[in-house]
């Protein structure tokens, strides 16, 4: 069974994780008002994502036997210069959940939890998963400064996105 500080850090995480999400559906939808189809695309796929682990979060709690606690949240980010500033943003946010994903492992390794560390194990590698990702794009958009005709190929490749 899990200890209630843990389950406590747990929960915060699944409120972290829908506010990802909800930041990343805004994205999607400043990038869709400036026509980025294909980054809107990448947005979606990336929000669903973010509920994704949100509810993986929860799962776990309840499979311990703890109860999930949904909290407030504040609203997010809605207007972005640009993608490149969009996708510096999710760079920046994924940073910090990576950061919140380690705290979570150093509680669980404190408190010998190994159930707990386990299941951290799969969102360690998505982080690194999703920081690399957001390098990718950062550098592609990076690239195409200036060029309104590599801007929409980049764009292109974005909409190309798919489930992961």
């Amino acid at each position: 069974m899990i200890s209630k500080k843990s389950a406590q850090a747990i929960n915060t995480q699944i409120n972290r994780e829908f506010f990802s999400a909800f930041l990343y559906l805004a994205m999607a939808k400043d990038a869709t008002a400036k026509g980025f189809k294909g980054a809107a695309n990448w947005f979606t796929i990336q929000f669903k994502e973010e509920q994704e682990h949100a509810l993986r979060f929860a799962k776990y709690l309840e499979d311990q036997g703890a109860k999930v606690v949904l909290a407030a949240m504040d609203a997010p980010k809605t207007e972005w210069a640009d993608l490149l500033e969009m996708f510096k943003d999710a760079l920046a946010h994924e940073n910090k959940v990576t950061a919140w994903i380690g705290e979570l492992a150093a509680l669980a390794a404190a408190e010998k939890d190994f159930a707990t560390q386990n299941m951290l194990q799969w969102f360690i590698n998505e982080q690194v998963e999703e920081e690399s990702n957001a390098h990718d794009v950062i550098w592609m958009l990076e690239m195409s400064a200036g060029s309104k005709g590599a801007l929409f190929m980049a764009d292109k490749q974005l909409g190309k996105r798919g489930r992961s």
